[in-house]
């Protein structure tokens, strides 16, 4: 078996089993590593060495877990509740709660598709907007799996179809890599072909409002619990001014560390929490981080064993040989190797030159047009961002979710948004290569 499949589906079966996807993530790249014919010791000593390319992403999701438990114990979480809890007992409960859910879910959804495009900090907003709005959640008993939901789409669909910010270094990745196997296309053309694409994962979220719309209870948030009223103008003004102030280094020095720092500076120098409360607070958010950091350090020595194999190279020529001149078949492969690619390595971004070099010949000779072509690689690359237990699209929505220990990563945000988007967007983008 390809190592790559054997290793995508080791980590898989183990995850879902509800095995931790550290150890998920280094049960498959020993199996991937034996597989596709190096020793263990090279594995060892491949995956070791991959796990130095995440040192900064775990860095800064360990110092915007303390800045985000920072802003918890200014009282500004307290304040949301009872601003909420306000406009309920005014409008009457029912009406009250269920505009209150509208608001937060698209506040959410503006907030992280704003993320990719207008305000690109991609995943640097949610430990530091969702925890504070738990309290909240808990309150209108919203799923937190269509919150999940929300935001994956918002880290994923825009950079997919828009060409700013993220989407145009998307769509730049795509044109050059296209270009250099073969087809030239203009960057005009990407958000054309990659609508009927997008158009399934806006399809895949409707769903998820529909499905996920039902009440759901969890016990109360643990993160930082205060008396209703107990928190002050200062600290809450000075927490906005924090958060500002972190958002704005995050831009101009592009360093969510530097960013995280800034805030947490700030927090400290205004007063808002106490100097012999600081210490403790940074340390018990860093814990809450803690296991995105791992996780992240564990898929960069994954990917980097796949690599190594050379069996994802094999892997899309093999699909090539079996393909044939069946452009339904084609398609159908492409998009599932793509899958498959991204589900192991973790980034969309990296898998477009891992197969546009085969791909777009192959297409082109099947008989795909150039806008076809576009949609089926651009399509496949995209796939298993969303979805995947080591990608930052499913990582960064846990973080935040599970700041009180009450959302699960695989079942409560890999399992809903692979079944919500990855399913529309293999059926719409094949659709798109069929009538393009």
């Amino acid at each position: 078996m390809n190592a790559v499949i054997l290793a995508v589906l080791i980590m898989l079966v183990l995850s879902l089993l509800r095995v931790n996807v550290v150890l998920a993530l280094v049960a498959g790249a020993l199996a991937g590593g034996l597989a596709g014919g190096l020793s263990i010791d090279k594995t060892i000593e491949v995956f070791s060495n991959g796990l130095g390319g995440s040192a900064e992403v775990a860095l800064s999701y360990a110092l915007l877990g303390g800045f985000a438990l920072a802003i918890s114990a200014t009282g500004l979480p307290n304040l949301l509740v009872e601003w909420v809890l306000d406009k309920v007992g005014k409008e009457g409960e029912s009406k009250g709660k269920t505009l209150s859910k509208a608001l937060i879910v698209f506040s959410i959804l503006v907030m992280s598709i704003f993320s990719q495009n207008l305000i690109p900090i991609h995943i640097a907003f949610i430990p530091i907007l969702i925890p504070p709005l738990l309290k909240v959640m808990n309150e209108l008993q919203i799923d937190r799996r269509l919150i999940a939901s929300v935001v994956t789409f918002g880290l994923t669909a825009p950079y997919i179809l828009l060409p700013a910010g993220f989407g145009q270094i998307f769509h730049g990745i795509l044109a050059e890599n296209m270009e250099n196997s073969g087809l030239a296309v203009e960057m005009a053309d990407i958000p054309k072909a990659m609508l009927i694409p997008t158009a399934g994962m806006v399809a895949g979220l409707l769903a998820a409002l529909f499905v996920y719309r039902k009440k759901r209870d969890y016990r109360p948030s643990e993160l930082i619990e205060t008396e209703k009223g107990n928190y002050s103008k200062k600290g809450i003004i000075f927490s906005l001014i924090a958060i500002a102030a972190a958002l704005i280094v995050q831009l101009q020095l592009d360093s969510m560390i530097f960013g995280a720092l800034t805030g947490i500076i700030v927090i400290y120098i205004s007063g808002a929490i106490k100097w012999n409360e600081a210490d403790q607070l940074l340390t018990e958010g860093m814990k809450m981080m803690a296991f995105i950091g791992f996780v992240m350090l564990a898929a960069f020595g994954f990917a980097d064993v796949l690599k190594e194999t050379g069996d994802v190279d094999s892997l899309v020529a093999q699909a090539a040989e079996v393909i044939g001149n069946n452009k339904s078949l084609a398609a159908l492969l492409m998009l599932l190797v793509g899958l498959l690619v991204t589900m192991g390595i973790g980034s969309s971004f990296s898998t477009i030159p891992i197969i546009a070099t085969i791909f777009v010949p192959l297409a082109l000779e099947v008989g795909f047009s150039p806008m076809a072509t576009i949609a089926l690689v651009g399509t496949a690359a995209a796939l298993g961002d969303a979805g995947s237990p080591a990608s930052d699209s499913t990582l960064g929505p846990t973080a935040g979710l599970n700041a009180d220990g009450q959302h699960n990563h695989i079942w409560d945000t890999c399992v809903p948004t692979f079944l919500h988007y990855n399913i529309p967007l293999i059926l719409f983008g094949w659709l798109a290569a069929m009538i393009l």
